[in-house]
């Protein structure tokens, strides 16, 4: 998806599909739960311990899936943009594909915020008054409350603890979301994602001094949240500056201003043998001083192939689109992935001032987020 955040978490979660317009990924977070459980309810279950471990593990992940899929039937309903989502303990990590337009509906935020928790309200009183019904014996309010020993209590307070927790003003916490939305009426969104972060990060280390201080079982439990917190909270932030900067940055600070062209009727062989001298791989294709094609350097090696020495004119692709040299780079970022162009030509007053192609754009992204990382690090 190009998505810069995205790219971070490849490494710490596996796709598995989607939910409305979200892609959707598991974290790995989930297996060091796994791993918790395994340890902390091993000594009372035995060689069981492994097979309700993972049972109970996976009524989390669908307890997380639900309060998902509520907010994804909003998303849907409001046409929001596509999202990469990140399904982790706590919820989900929502990071906004820079090539959609950005969403800054403070107000709209707060029916996408609260259908989650309140889902998992509905699910933990209906899935409670079914047990209770059917078997009166099943100590709903025993404890430990979750536990792999009793899945059908667990799975009940996991959604109730689902609720509970994400009506905590924590960022990215649901109630975070709300308060980000507050904070961007008065001030700029990613300020207001900065501050909601910060107060995030303090209720995810006042969980953790707890766990650290007293371990029990229950701080530890509240430990692991306020670590899965931390990070969330940091991985979203990280999203939100980056796609401010890739609106701020204009295409004259980025586009390649020293680059080759074609004729449509240069041979393919001369075409080819251009391409051999310069790292570009898509070349604009130029007639009297007009932009008529884009031809890539796989299409020319393809055609000499199938089709032996031809014309750059045959070979062209005559689609595509023209950007300002004034626009932002997540502009150009939108263009380039909605018809799945790999050069767009930069223009100023009708000149080809330079190209912009999809594999530097995403050269220089990665150098931003460098230079990013780098000043925050001094």
């Amino acid at each position: 998806m190009g998505n810069w955040a995205a790219s971070i978490l490849r490494s710490w979660s596996i796709p598995v599909g989607r939910i409305g317009n979200a892609h959707v990924r598991v974290h790995l977070s989930f297996l060091f739960l796994l791993a918790y459980v395994w340890m902390t309810d091993s000594k009372p279950l035995g060689n069981a311990v492994y097979g309700r471990g993972l049972a109970l593990v996976g009524l989390m992940l669908a307890s997380v899936i639900l309060h998902e899929l509520a907010h994804g039937l909003v998303t849907i309903h409001r046409k929001l943009p596509v999202r990469v989502l990140v399904l982790m303990p706590i919820g989900g990590i929502v990071l906004v594909d820079e090539s959609a337009e950005p969403d800054h509906d403070t107000g709209g935020e707060w029916a996408v915020a609260l259908s989650g928790p309140f889902a998992n309200l509905f699910v933990a009183f209906i899935t409670g008054s079914i047990v209770l019904g059917l078997i009166p014996k099943a100590a709903l309010w025993s404890s430990p409350l979750i536990s792999s020993e009793n899945l059908l209590r667990s799975f009940v307070w996991i959604n109730f603890a689902l609720f509970a927790m994400n009506l905590v003003p924590a960022y990215p916490l649901d109630a975070g979301r709300i308060l980000r939305s507050t904070l961007a009426r008065r001030t700029d969104f990613v300020r207001a994602t900065r501050q909601a972060v910060s107060l995030g990060q303090m209720f995810a280390i006042a969980l953790v001094l707890p766990g650290i201080i007293v371990p029990d079982v229950w701080n530890r439990w509240l430990m692991l949240v306020g670590l899965v917190l931390f990070l969330a909270a940091q991985l979203e932030h990280r999203a939100v500056l980056f796609q401010s900067v890739l609106e701020s940055l204009r295409l004259e600070d980025v586009m390649l201003t020293d680059f080759a062209v074609l004729s449509p009727a240069d041979t393919l062989e001369d075409a080819l043998n251009k391409a051999v001298h310069t790292l570009q791989d898509d070349f604009p294709v130029i007639r009297g001083g007009d932009m008529v094609g884009v031809v890539s350097r796989q299409r020319i090696v393809e055609e000499l192939r199938g089709e032996g020495n031809g014309y750059v004119q045959s070979a062209m692709n005559r689609a595509f689109q023209i950007a300002q040299k004034g626009e932002s780079l997540a502009s150009a970022l939108r263009k380039l992935t909605a018809q799945r162009l790999t050069l767009i030509p930069v223009v100023d007053e009708g000149r080809l001032v330079g190209i912009i192609t999809f594999q530097n754009l995403m050269h220089s992204m990665r150098l931003l987020a460098e230079s990013r990382r780098l000043k925050n690090g001094k």
